[in-house]
């Protein structure tokens, strides 16, 4: 059923309407796109790359770097974009393209630390079991599933948002479309379209969540009770900082956006949490799980030394 609206596109303000600092902004926020597509590509490389890291774990991790260099991908080269041009607009079906992408991809990513945070758990909680639980196919099936509901989570509040009619202004106070914002601008009742956002969205974001404290909750208590040797207790805890710290990273920002209430003030802090689940932690991910991943720095020091002979000393055939 199309849409019953007046608006053919809306209006991006942005993150400032100061004209001087636009291309300060552009160039910082290129730096920082170019860092997160080239740290997480170099992450997905290595795992497919490296027969060492063919392992749960680091399938997961994989799944995990090609969601950031998407997720990313679906905000900020509209946001260089727009700090170049003076007409920041988007088309309406862009607009809910880019708010389905954007949901699709953050709920997957929620979901997959929930499925990491179990990986972990089986791991060490379990070891004798664990190539038997974390299999191949299991590992598989659990990635195709956090991915399908994530799209159809987001493809539910993209048809839900353009079912709304918007009749007014069409100035968007963000940097992307999202749903909060869009619902602002719409002119009839909005309820349900917010009941689905504090309640669905709610349960996807705080259902994880919860489920990646249960993991380490046990996880830690395992280790207290069964682990007596310190350089094995100190050994699994640093293998699961790096995954906590990113969990912090994502759901603090996103629980405080999507749980708490929409009011005129949140709307001016919106755009300043977003860009710390879409810009910030794109980028810290890659540098948290090489920095303290003996393993994933040691596969990429191999693959670059690998390259590199291979670039340096092409072989006696191609000469």
């Amino acid at each position: 059923m199309p849409n019953q609206t007046s608006v053919t596109e809306f209006l991006l303000l942005g993150v400032t309407d100061i004209q001087e600092l636009q291309p300060l902004l552009f160039v910082l926020f290129l730096a920082v796109y170019l860092v997160i597509v080239a740290g997480n590509g170099a992450i997905l490389m290595v795992v497919i790359s490296e027969p060492r890291l063919h392992s749960p774990m680091y399938f997961f991790l994989g799944n995990l770097s090609c969601l950031d260099i998407c997720y990313s991908t679906v905000t900020l080269p509209k946001m260089l974009g727009n700090f170049l041009s003076s007409h920041k607009a988007i088309s309406f079906w862009g607009c809910i393209s880019q708010l389905h992408f954007f949901h699709f991809l953050g709920s997957t990513e929620a979901m997959l630390l929930a499925v990491m945070a179990f990986d972990r758990f089986v791991a060490i909680c379990k070891p004798l079991r664990y190539t038997l639980i974390m299999n191949p196919w299991v590992c598989t099936q659990m990635a195709a599933t956090v991915w399908i509901i994530g799209f159809f989570h987001a493809l539910m509040h993209s048809i839900m948002t353009s079912r709304l009619h918007f009749c007014g202004s069409n100035h968007i106070h963000h940097f992307f479309c999202d749903i909060k914002p869009l619902l602002k601008l719409a002119c009839g009742n909005t309820e349900l379209n917010q009941w689905l956002l504090n309640t669905v969205t709610g349960t996807i974001a705080m259902g994880p969540f919860f489920l990646t404290l249960l993991s380490y909750f046990y996880i830690i208590i395992h280790l207290f009770f069964k682990t007596h040797s310190c350089s094995m207790l100190h050994k699994a805890l640093s293998t699961c900082a790096s995954h906590f710290m990113v969990v912090v990273l994502l759901y603090a920002p996103v629980i405080f956006t999507y749980i708490r209430p929409a009011s005129s003030s949140s709307m001016d802090q919106d755009w300043i949490i977003a860009i710390m689940y879409s810009v910030v932690t794109p980028v810290l991910n890659p540098l948290i799980y090489t920095l303290r991943n003996k393993e994933v720095k040691g596969a990429l020091k191999r693959v670059l030394v690998s390259r590199m002979q291979k670039f340096c000393c092409p072989s006696k055939e191609t000469k």
